[in-house]
Protein backbone atom coordinates (compact mmCIF):
# COMPACT_ATOMS: atom_id res chain seq x y z
CA UNK A 1 0.00 0.00 0.00
CA UNK A 2 1.80 3.42 -0.58
CA UNK A 3 1.75 6.21 1.90
CA UNK A 4 -0.70 8.52 -0.11
CA UNK A 5 -3.42 5.42 -0.06
CA UNK A 6 -2.35 5.02 3.21
CA UNK A 7 -2.81 8.55 4.53
CA UNK A 8 -6.62 8.51 3.09
CA UNK A 9 -7.79 5.07 3.01
CA UNK A 10 -10.88 5.12 5.24
CA UNK A 11 -10.82 4.11 8.73
CA UNK A 12 -13.42 3.04 11.55
CA UNK A 13 -13.82 4.20 14.58
CA UNK A 14 -13.06 0.74 16.16
CA UNK A 15 -9.69 0.65 14.10
CA UNK A 16 -9.28 4.05 15.51
CA UNK A 17 -9.84 3.16 19.19
CA UNK A 18 -7.72 0.17 18.49
CA UNK A 19 -4.71 1.90 17.35
CA UNK A 20 -5.22 4.49 20.24
CA UNK A 21 -5.73 1.87 22.82
CA UNK A 22 -2.88 -0.72 22.02
CA UNK A 23 0.05 1.09 19.55
CA UNK A 24 -0.06 4.55 20.64
CA UNK A 25 0.77 3.97 23.91
CA UNK A 26 3.23 5.46 26.63
CA UNK A 27 3.43 3.22 30.09
CA UNK A 28 4.09 4.31 33.73
CA UNK A 29 8.09 5.33 34.27
CA UNK A 30 10.40 4.21 37.02
CA UNK A 31 13.85 4.40 37.28
CA UNK A 32 15.15 1.99 35.07
CA UNK A 33 19.00 1.45 34.49
CA UNK A 34 19.34 1.89 30.52
CA UNK A 35 17.42 4.55 28.27
CA UNK A 36 17.20 2.98 24.93
CA UNK A 37 17.29 5.98 22.31
CA UNK A 38 15.77 4.72 18.96
CA UNK A 39 17.47 6.64 16.22
CA UNK A 40 15.66 8.96 14.18
CA UNK A 41 15.75 12.37 12.14
CA UNK A 42 12.80 13.80 13.45
CA UNK A 43 12.50 15.86 16.61
CA UNK A 44 16.12 15.61 17.82
CA UNK A 45 16.09 18.44 19.89
CA UNK A 46 12.75 16.92 21.82
CA UNK A 47 14.34 13.72 22.17
CA UNK A 48 17.43 15.10 23.72
CA UNK A 49 15.40 17.24 26.18
CA UNK A 50 13.24 14.49 27.00
CA UNK A 51 16.03 12.54 27.60
CA UNK A 52 17.85 15.50 29.49
CA UNK A 53 13.85 15.74 32.09
CA UNK A 54 14.32 12.02 32.45
CA UNK A 55 18.50 11.42 33.44
CA UNK A 56 17.18 14.90 35.80
CA UNK A 57 14.37 13.31 37.26
CA UNK A 58 16.51 9.81 38.45
CA UNK A 59 15.43 7.75 35.80
CA UNK A 60 17.74 5.82 34.23
CA UNK A 61 21.56 5.34 35.04
CA UNK A 62 22.97 4.84 31.33
CA UNK A 63 21.86 5.35 27.73
CA UNK A 64 22.62 3.95 24.83
CA UNK A 65 21.89 5.76 21.06
CA UNK A 66 21.26 4.05 17.64
CA UNK A 67 21.43 4.82 14.44
CA UNK A 68 23.62 4.87 11.28
CA UNK A 69 24.25 7.47 8.96
CA UNK A 70 21.30 7.91 6.76
CA UNK A 71 20.98 9.70 2.77
CA UNK A 72 22.15 13.27 2.93
CA UNK A 73 24.14 13.06 5.91
CA UNK A 74 27.84 12.78 6.66
CA UNK A 75 27.07 11.98 10.44
CA UNK A 76 25.14 8.90 11.86
CA UNK A 77 22.05 9.21 13.93
CA UNK A 78 23.85 8.10 16.71
CA UNK A 79 26.47 11.33 16.97
CA UNK A 80 23.73 13.91 15.94
CA UNK A 81 21.74 12.71 19.20
CA UNK A 82 24.42 12.07 21.61
CA UNK A 83 25.59 15.77 20.93
CA UNK A 84 21.85 17.33 21.66
CA UNK A 85 21.41 15.04 24.54
CA UNK A 86 25.40 16.28 25.85
CA UNK A 87 24.42 19.32 25.19
CA UNK A 88 20.77 19.21 27.06
CA UNK A 89 23.20 17.73 29.91
CA UNK A 90 23.56 14.06 30.14
CA UNK A 91 26.91 13.21 30.67
CA UNK A 92 28.51 12.11 27.51
CA UNK A 93 30.29 8.59 29.35
CA UNK A 94 26.89 7.75 30.54
CA UNK A 95 25.97 7.23 26.94
CA UNK A 96 26.57 3.80 24.59
CA UNK A 97 26.97 4.55 20.70
CA UNK A 98 25.64 1.82 18.07
CA UNK A 99 26.29 3.52 14.57
CA UNK A 100 25.54 1.04 11.92
CA UNK A 101 21.59 0.53 12.38
CA UNK A 102 19.60 1.17 9.48
CA UNK A 103 16.19 -0.09 11.06
CA UNK A 104 14.56 -1.14 14.30
CA UNK A 105 15.87 -4.40 14.11
CA UNK A 106 19.04 -3.47 14.00
CA UNK A 107 18.98 -0.81 16.52
CA UNK A 108 18.38 -4.01 18.97
CA UNK A 109 20.43 -6.40 17.26
CA UNK A 110 23.61 -4.22 16.81
CA UNK A 111 23.22 -2.49 20.37
CA UNK A 112 23.12 -5.70 22.33
CA UNK A 113 26.52 -6.63 21.83
CA UNK A 114 27.58 -2.98 23.05
CA UNK A 115 25.45 -2.94 25.79
CA UNK A 116 26.69 -6.67 27.01
CA UNK A 117 30.65 -5.33 26.61
CA UNK A 118 30.03 -2.02 28.73
CA UNK A 119 27.61 -2.61 31.53
CA UNK A 120 26.66 -6.77 30.71
CA UNK A 121 23.11 -7.60 29.94
CA UNK A 122 22.98 -9.51 33.03
CA UNK A 123 23.14 -6.28 35.13
CA UNK A 124 20.03 -4.25 32.88
CA UNK A 125 17.20 -5.21 34.84
CA UNK A 126 14.45 -2.62 33.22
CA UNK A 127 14.91 -0.53 29.83
CA UNK A 128 13.03 3.07 28.60
CA UNK A 129 12.59 3.08 25.22
CA UNK A 130 12.65 6.45 23.61
CA UNK A 131 11.41 7.25 20.21
CA UNK A 132 8.43 8.75 18.14
CA UNK A 133 5.39 8.20 18.71
CA UNK A 134 3.98 6.95 15.52
CA UNK A 135 6.25 4.14 15.58
CA UNK A 136 5.46 3.44 19.42
CA UNK A 137 5.01 0.25 20.39
CA UNK A 138 6.89 -1.65 17.44
CA UNK A 139 10.12 -0.44 19.64
CA UNK A 140 9.28 -2.51 22.92
CA UNK A 141 7.82 -5.09 20.64
CA UNK A 142 11.26 -5.17 18.52
CA UNK A 143 13.34 -5.01 22.05
CA UNK A 144 11.28 -7.85 23.52
CA UNK A 145 11.67 -10.34 20.52
CA UNK A 146 15.49 -10.41 20.97
CA UNK A 147 15.78 -9.76 24.66
CA UNK A 148 12.62 -10.93 26.17
CA UNK A 149 14.35 -10.89 30.16
CA UNK A 150 14.35 -7.11 30.46
CA UNK A 151 11.91 -5.07 32.15
CA UNK A 152 10.37 -2.80 29.08
CA UNK A 153 8.92 0.85 29.71
CA UNK A 154 7.50 3.06 26.55
CA UNK A 155 8.01 6.76 26.27
CA UNK A 156 7.28 8.20 22.74
CA UNK A 157 7.16 11.98 21.59
CA UNK A 158 6.19 14.33 18.91
CA UNK A 159 6.27 18.27 17.84
CA UNK A 160 2.70 17.48 15.91
CA UNK A 161 0.54 20.23 17.17
CA UNK A 162 -2.39 17.74 16.81
CA UNK A 163 -3.39 15.53 20.42
CA UNK A 164 -2.05 12.56 19.81
CA UNK A 165 -5.96 10.38 20.44
CA UNK A 166 -6.56 12.84 16.91
CA UNK A 167 -3.61 11.42 15.19
CA UNK A 168 -5.92 10.43 12.53
CA UNK A 169 -7.36 14.24 11.64
CA UNK A 170 -3.35 15.18 10.50
CA UNK A 171 -2.62 13.64 7.30
CA UNK A 172 1.24 13.24 7.90
CA UNK A 173 0.21 12.69 11.43
CA UNK A 174 -2.07 9.86 9.70
CA UNK A 175 0.15 8.17 7.10
CA UNK A 176 3.22 7.61 9.88
CA UNK A 177 0.93 6.26 12.49
CA UNK A 178 -0.74 3.69 9.64
CA UNK A 179 2.61 3.07 7.92
CA UNK A 180 4.03 1.47 11.74
CA UNK A 181 0.22 0.04 12.43
CA UNK A 182 0.46 -1.65 9.09
CA UNK A 183 3.77 -3.26 9.93
CA UNK A 184 2.93 -4.75 13.32
CA UNK A 185 0.89 -8.31 11.92
CA UNK A 186 3.43 -8.87 9.21
CA UNK A 187 6.37 -8.44 11.13
CA UNK A 188 4.78 -10.42 14.07
CA UNK A 189 3.75 -13.40 11.24
CA UNK A 190 8.05 -12.91 10.31
CA UNK A 191 9.63 -13.24 13.41
CA UNK A 192 10.79 -9.73 13.62
CA UNK A 193 8.64 -8.52 17.03
CA UNK A 194 6.87 -10.43 19.65
CA UNK A 195 3.72 -8.98 21.42
CA UNK A 196 4.34 -6.95 24.38
CA UNK A 197 3.03 -5.94 26.58
CA UNK A 198 2.37 -9.53 27.22
CA UNK A 199 -1.49 -10.88 26.67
Amino acid sequence: MSDMHRATRPLAAHEIAEINRTHLIDTPLRPADLLFMFGTREDVGLRADTAARLWREGLFRWSIVSGGVTPGSEQSECTIIKAAMAKAGIPADRILEEHLAMNTGENVIFSLPIIDAALGLQNIRSVICLGNSWTARRYPMTLHRHWPEVEKMLLTVDSFATPRALWHTDTEFRRRVLHEWDKIEPYKARGFITEWPDA
